[in-house]
Order: C-alpha cells, then structure tokens, then sequence
C-alpha cells in the first residue's frame, strides 16, 4: 500500500462513496481553514490504484511546534482492524517525518443514538471492540465529555429526511408546530439569499462566536464552487404583521363586548364563571393594544419588512448541515427559526435529500441546565441524538511531544509569575 497526499479528484471521488461523512472531511473546508491560519493536507492511503482510507489534516504551528488535527476523523471503515492499524502506521510515520508532533481526531464512530419520540436508545454492537482497537493502535481517548469543550460536538441532533412530509411534520413537537403555524400568519417569509445577506449572519452571531464576517464569506465562496451551500432568512412582512395583531384584538373586543353584555344583562348563577372569562380575555385585550403599538411602530420603521434569522447550509451529496444560524433577539417572539427549520426540511425533503444534521447539543442524559434550551430547540423537530465517541489523540513525533508538554506548562507558569 502506498499512503501519500491526494489531488482534489481523488479525495472528492472517494468521499463521495463514503456512506458516513461530514462538511468538515471536505477540500473546501481545508481551503476555509487555509485562511484561518491552518496548512491543509489530503492524504490518503491507496491499494492498488484505489484509495481505501483518506483524511484531511489541518496543521497549525504554535509556540514552534507543528501539530495536526484531523476533523470528525479520520475518512476510513472502523471496523476494519487492518485498515485501521495500516492508516495508523502510515499517517505517524508520515507526520512524524514532517516534524508534527501529533494528531487529534475526533471520529464518527457512533456509540449510541437516542430517539426521543419513542424514548429508545441503539447502541452500536462493535463500539467497544473499534474503541479497543484505536487504543492498542497508540490511541489516548481524551475523555468522554459532555458539553462543548472539544472542538467539534461530540453529541449531534439529526433528522431522517427519508420518510414521508406528514410524518415528518408528525415528528416535530406539538408546541413547535403551532409557533410554525403561528410565525405563517404573523407575515413571516423565507427567502433564498446571497454572499450579501451574510451580513445579517454576521449580525445575529458576533457576540457568541469568535469568527468574523470574512470567514462567512470563505466558506460561501469556497463551498459555492460545487454549489454545495445556501444562505436563507426569513423576513417579517410589517404590513401583514400589523393587520394580523390589528384582526386579534378586534376579535378579543368583540369577545370582552360580549361577555360584558351578558354579565351585565342577566342574573344566573354562573355570572362569577362570566366574570373569571372576561378577565381571561381582557388580559389578551391588554397584550394585544400593547402589540398593536409594536407592530405599528415595526411598519414605521421597517416599510420593507425586516429580515429576523438567518441559516447557512451546507449540502453535501443527499446530506445537509447547519454550518452557521442566528436570529434577531428582539423578533424571537415571532418564532421565524422554527419556520426557517421547518420550511427546509420541507424543502430539501421534497427534493431527495435523506439527512438534516442540525449540529451540536450536549449530552441531554445526564441533568444540567446549562444548554436546554439548545438542545430542545433541535430536538424539537424530531431530530434523533448521535454520541460519538469523542477525541483521541496520537503522537507522531515522540520526543518533539514530550519536549513540547514540558515547555507550554513552563512558559504559562513564566507568563503567571511575570503579570503577578
């Protein structure tokens, strides 16, 4: 077998065939991160002509050492113990031989996947021989953890796209399916945008991710080449929101008019029952004068509508994945995100796509607060949860390793007695 670094032909051909891959095992998202700093590698390891494993390797220098990363993995059948021991043996030898002093992958490698629905769990049969396998392979499992701390999720919330619209919309929670509805009749409309409308990305996104509009603009230009991604948002119609708010209170005044008649014109028993109803609706009476004001000013100031959340999608083969969302925090009440969700998966549904990949949640089996309304916001749609079995490392250059895990402890505790 010969291991070295593959033209774009040869990587795209075969992930293309792979059946379980990712937007972050792609050449364009090297050429992305080429911008961010990282040296991009495709290498691949080839049998007779015909490549059986492949990665791409992100190397970034720091403090003088190189070290490489392979995102979601590496691109390669797990439950060949062969292939992975031959992959492992060529790709150390070959990074070490660079000067890289080692390699962090966080593989697909599925343990369980949890249905909320039907509150059932598979757990993959060969896990735990393929775990064992990294491990004698020189593997170092960094933990199982539970939030966001590695760099990629190492839990997933995603949809099969492969069944019918009806259960499709079945499977989306019933509270979900009325803000739907809801966002519909409030004048929310989603639209297909271009490289120009990732400025409204850039808006929803900048005080909780650390990557700039010039990184938006990266991976939509580099993943437009395949025509592999799409920006949409939606945008709230302020003519059609005012008359909708204008319709309900019309409608909650004729209802407080009419129990107000009734409590004043007759005498029964169940006049307290009227009274308890009328203030049930009065305080609907109050919410919507107050929105009326809101939604007159909305139109005021936004003639032409107003866009209120924002999706980058990546597609790749009959797959698709959030790269990047957002919304307006002052429009969150119109629920457009839940629209926008919804209209995709109908959308790509109808056009044969089979995976909706909504990105990362935590670990919802264990009790934390910390990210629930993430995570039921993804789960919401009927999305199942994929654990994965989270980052390993390997070293490929033993002594530049052990020289660069003694150095960085001694440069921090340097840098600390010097700003004390």
């Amino acid at each position: 077998m010969e291991f070295r670094e593959l033209n774009d032909q040869e990587f795209n051909e075969f992930t293309k065939i792979f059946p379980l891959k990712s937007i972050y095992q792609t050449q364009e998202y090297g050429l992305i991160m080429e911008q961010q700093k990282y040296t991009p590698l495709l290498l691949g390891l080839v049998d007779n002509s015909k490549v059986v494993g492949a990665s791409l390797i992100l190397v970034k220098k720091e403090e003088g050492f190189k070290y490489a990363y392979a995102p979601r993995g590496f691109i390669l059948n797990y439950e060949d113990f062969y292939l992975i021991k031959d992959f492992t043996a060529h790709i150390k030898n070959y990074l070490g031989k660079k000067g890289i002093i080692g390699i962090k992958i966080n593989p697909m490698i599925i343990r369980n996947i949890y249905d909320l629905n039907t509150q059932t769990k598979d757990t993959n049969p060969k896990y735990d021989l393929i775990f064992e396998a990294l491990k004698q392979n020189g593997y170092y499992h960094l933990g199982y953890n539970n939030f966001f701390e590695a760099l990629k999720p190492r839990f997933e919330a995603i949809i099969d796209l492969n069944k019918p619209l009806y259960e499709l919309f079945k499977n989306v929670s019933k509270s979900y399916r009325t803000k739907i509805r809801s966002a519909i009749k409030n004048g929310i409309r989603t639209y297909r945008g271009n490289v120009n409308d990732l400025e409204y990305l850039h808006e929803f996104t900048k005080y909780r991710y650390p990557r700039g509009l010039d990184y938006f603009k990266d991976c939509f230009g580099f993943f437009l080449k395949r025509n592999m991604i799409d920006l949409y948002y939606t945008k709230l119609d302020t003519k059609i929101y005012l008359k909708t708010i204008q319709d309900k209170l019309a409608s909650y005044e004729n209802k407080s008019n009419q129990l107000n008649n009734l409590i004043m014109n007759k005498k029964t028993k169940y006049k307290h029952k009227l009274i308890s109803k009328k203030i049930n609706i009065d305080k609907y009476l109050n919410q919507y004068r107050n929105e009326l004001i809101s939604a007159t000013n909305m139109l005021r100031n936004y003639p032409e509508g107003v866009v209120t959340s924002c999706i980058l999608l990546v597609k790749q083969d009959k797959e698709i994945t959030i790269l990047m969302d957002g919304y307006a925090p002052n429009f969150k009440k119109l629920n457009s995100k839940h629209l926008l969700i919804w209209q995709i998966i109908e959308m790509h549904q109808k056009q044969g796509f089979t995976k909706f990949n909504l990105g990362g949640v935590s670990n919802i089996t264990i009790d934390s607060n910390r990210y629930t309304g993430l995570d039921e916001f993804k789960l919401g749609f009927g999305a199942k949860m994929y654990e994965y079995a989270g980052d390993f490392e390997l070293v490929t250059h033993k002594r530049n390793y052990n020289l660069y895990r003694n150095y960085v402890p001694l440069k921090k505790l340097i840098k600390s007695k010097l700003t004390k």
